[in-house]
């Protein structure tokens, strides 16, 4: 299946699997990237000493193209992006929308741009500066997300930028993939199913609990770091929600100490990284605070199996999740599905016409 998707980014299949901090690494990767999808890394929680090694390790597992997912805010970003030019990464990806200027740079040294966006207003703003496409994501996707639905927003950017526009939020399947071209997107873009998969590295204990979970057991909150962030609704989410603001204060800033320590930055570069998000979320000091939950907490489900002590961010397509398969047998299953979706309207559109009258 040739779509802008492919043919822009040189990979088989219109499937994107999104950089997922602490989940996406070169094992995820590099099995998606052998299966035809592009895979993308979660490069966020690195350091950049740890991006070059995942990068070259992806690179010495395949040759096909992957890509690399930053924050356009974080303070060496421009360290980053010069170690994705310097390692020759196909795609660059962002959380956040990067700059007119880091756009410039990544596209003169050959790469693909293709920022997330969760407004029709940001993806005008992108394009506008020379993305070259767009992951748009719905409400119903992980992690921190919006409140319109995937089947809203994406057509609105659609209409409204002249790039390819992958669609994430809510898909697991073939005939999702059908549903978002019929939109007119060009892909789609999942976590939560690549999570689920035999390839993820995120503990057996912690799929257990996505797979156990209904639609129904998946919220959004903004108790974790003062931001709406979709989640699967466990006991200790409760817990965070119940807590007054000065116990979620102390924890923020006990984290904050933590993910400092792993991430090897200093005081002064997190309150520059802090200073970003406020001014570019318009966010409280508060809020920024809160912010240095998110690393920590996501690291002790996905990294460390603590169901009880950490947050799983989750779609709401957690809730239909039922098996574990490896990237290769999910996305053959996609597109088997999705052709057979094509070949069954076809034919039903067939015996449309053929009726008389």
């Amino acid at each position: 299946m040739r779509t802008a998707l492919t043919e822009l980014v040189g990979v088989r299949h219109p499937v994107v699997q999104t950089g997922m901090g602490w989940v996406a690494g070169p094992r995820l990767v590099t099995a998606v990237a052998a299966a035809g999808g592009l895979g993308i890394l979660g490069a966020a929680t690195m350091t950049p000493e740890q991006l070059r090694a995942a990068v070259r390790e992806v690179k010495s597992r395949t040759d096909r193209p992957f890509g690399v997912n930053l924050r356009a805010d974080a303070g060496d970003a421009a360290e980053r992006v010069g170690i994705l030019v310097a390692e020759g990464v196909r795609v660059a990806s962002f959380a956040l929308a990067p700059s007119r200027e880091l756009i410039a740079r990544l596209k003169d040294a050959g790469m693909v741009v293709i920022p997330s966006v969760g407004a029709r207003r940001h993806a005008e703003k992108v394009a506008a500066w020379g993305a070259d496409a767009v992951i748009v994501q719905g409400g119903e996707g992980g992690g921190h997300t919006g409140e319109v639905a995937t089947s809203v927003l994406l057509p609105q950017v659609v209409d409204a930028v002249g790039i390819p526009v992958v669609a994430a939020g809510g898909f697991r399947d073939g005939r999702g993939l059908v549903a978002a071209l019929s939109y007119g997107a060009a892909g789609i873009a999942m976590g939560t199913r690549f999570l689920l998969t035999s390839d993820s590295t995120v503990p057996a204990a912690v799929k257990a609990a996505y797979l156990a979970a209904s639609v129904k057991d998946v919220t959004v909150t903004d108790r974790v770091d003062g931001l709406p962030h979709r989640m699967l609704r466990t006991p200790f989410v409760t817990r965070l929600e119940r807590a007054g603001r000065a116990v979620s204060l102390v924890r923020a800033v006990r984290h904050a100490a933590s993910f400092r320590a792993l991430s090897g930055m200093t005081w002064g570069q997190m309150l520059r990284d802090g200073r970003a998000l406020r001014h570019g979320g318009e966010l409280g000091w508060g809020q920024v605070l809160l912010a240095a939950n998110t690393p920590m907490l996501l690291k002790a489900a996905m990294v460390d199996g603590r169901t009880d002590l950490g947050v799983m961010a989750a779609g709401q397509v957690a809730g239909v999740i039922e098996d574990l398969p490896s990237c290769a047998a999910l996305i053959e299953r996609i597109m088997a599905e999705a052709e057979e979706v094509l070949r069954g309207l076809g034919r039903r559109l067939a015996a449309d016409d053929r009726r008389p009258g």
